[in-house]
């Protein structure tokens, strides 16, 4: 049979690395998981009590709002209010997703069609470089490859208002949409508002949207307080932000998220899953909402669980001769395959981690071409199993030092 729109799809590599840690695994070994990021922090007691609750009320097993119930809607408008003192409409600028992934690519859908274009930076994390092709538009690539170089973090804004201005410039047609993440996942790169600013307005001199993956809203390093985007001046005319519970409140599998800013494109996603949804369960919406209201501070608690992590796993690479720069958010750190180890490329490399070291690493080139010659540890395991890690890669990796 013909599957034209995943027939072009390359090989999920980290499926490969994934593989060889249950092969592993299966012959005894205690391979240390830093591979996936899947928050292992566990989800905020109250909202495990509200969904609990919710879920003895029969009301609550039918149909739901597929934006999401008002009272959730005006509880992620507070939380702007009080984070960013950013104002949003409830009704027009806001609606829910079922997770962050689900939200962008069918906003993909709602901005995209075959012929576009949309710009993207290199490395990504995947869903940003293949949801605009699932909708059948071309990709840009802006490169942020060299983030991984601590020295030349501080032109990073300057670079890469530069090569949007590249990917602009070079064929046609003209990109309708700029999908961008700060903090970045996977290099940790981080920015301030006015780079948001300089964002916004050149979108709106060349009548684009861009599309801001908040993911990783409230997990800054070192005092960093990532702003949003809908900060900026004007940023309603042509921006709209997807935060998520995901990371924030460690709610992975919980699936909540959602689309804020510009009411246009809010009420075009609205519109769609009107077509394809009938919401997320309602008593997760519900503990969603409590969750919002009553422990606004948990973020907070994330945050230093990852900066602890993040800070003992660069410590120990130092020790072992492995040098990479700390990032400046997320719960990833972003790591340039050793020198003396340069020679594979990241999917042989991290499947040689595996086979020698015990440890799962997620090969760079996963995140597109950008990411050769790199690995992402995600900040999944205590400091102790980190510490294991370190002990492991030591002995995996002889020619680090």
């Amino acid at each position: 049979m013909d599957f034209r729109r995943i027939e072009n799809l390359p090989p999920y590599v980290f499926s490969i690395i994934n593989g060889l840690k249950i092969e592993a695994r299966r012959a005894g070994h205690d391979v240390v998981d830093l591979g996936f990021g899947n928050p292992d922090i566990p989800s905020p007691d109250v909202a495990v009590a509200k969904l609990a609750e919710a879920a003895q009320n029969p009301k609550n097993h039918r149909y739901s709002l597929s934006r999401g119930l008002p009272k959730l809607r005006e509880a992620i408008a507070g939380y702007y209010k009080d984070k960013w003192d950013v104002d949003l409409d409830p009704e027009l600028e806001i609606t829910n997703t079922i997770g962050s992934k689900e939200g962008f690519t069918h906003l993909m859908w709602v901005l995209l069609d075959r012929g576009d274009a949309a710009i993207v930076p290199s490395p990504s994390y995947p869903i940003h470089m293949y949801g605009p092709l699932f909708a059948g538009a071309d990709l840009r690539q802006v490169p942020m490859k060299f983030l991984a170089n601590p020295s030349q973090r501080e032109n990073f804004a300057d670079d890469f208002m530069d090569s949007l201005n590249t990917a602009w410039d070079v064929g046609w047609p003209k990109p309708r949409v700029l999908v961008i993440s700060f903090p970045h996942n996977p290099t940790g790169a981080t920015v301030d508002l006015a780079f948001m600013q300089r964002v916004v307005d050149f979108c709106r001199e060349k009548e684009m949207i861009v599309v801001h993956d908040h993911a990783y809203a409230d997990i800054g390093f070192d005092g960093h307080e990532p702003p949003s985007i809908l900060q900026a001046e004007g940023a309603k005319e042509c921006a709209v932000e997807l935060y998520s519970m995901t990371k924030s409140f460690s709610m992975s599998g919980w699936r909540c998220a959602f689309l804020l800013g510009n009411a246009e494109v809010v009420q075009a996603l609205v519109k769609i899953k009107s077509y394809l949804d009938y919401g997320m369960f309602q008593p997760v919406q519900i503990a969603a909402t409590v969750t919002i209201n009553e422990a606004a501070d948990f973020p907070d608690q994330v945050r230093g669980v990852y900066e602890s992590r993040c800070d003992t796993l660069i410590d120990g690479l130092s020790r072992i001769g492995w040098d990479v720069p700390k990032p400046g958010g997320t719960m990833f750190v972003w790591a340039p395959i050793p020198e003396a180890y340069a020679e594979m490329g990241s999917v042989e490399f991290c499947s040689h981690v595996v086979r020698e070291a015990d440890v799962a690493l997620s090969p760079g080139v996963g995140f597109g071409p950008g990411g050769e010659g790199f690995a992402r540890f995600a900040l999944i395991e205590n400091e102790l199993r980190i510490n294991q890690a370190i002990r492991n890669l030591k002995r995996g990796l002889p020619k680090l030092g």
